[in-house]
């Protein structure tokens, strides 16, 4: 599936990833390929992300909101 995440400055990251772990107002959740569309609010705390080659990468945040939709991934955070 695609991920981006944007902040007000920049784009942070883009590309293809197999997992996505987010710090979710009500605990952390994962997302996967196929993940339902969804809308959700998110809280201080770490992006951890596995790409294609499953290399880990983590981005520390201060909030903000993901959207899943259609294979698409899009994360705004402050």
């Amino acid at each position: 599936m695609n991920l981006e995440i944007r902040t007000p400055d920049r784009s942070v990251y883009s590309g293809e990833v197999s997992l996505i772990q987010l710090p979710g107002i009500d605990g952390l959740f994962e997302i996967l390929e196929h993940h339902a569309p969804l809308v959700a609010a998110l809280k201080k705390g770490a992006i951890k992300i596995q790409d294609a080659s499953q290399q880990t990468q983590s981005f520390d945040i201060n909030g903000g909101v993901v959207e899943v939709l259609q294979g698409k991934v899009l994360v705004l955070a402050e």
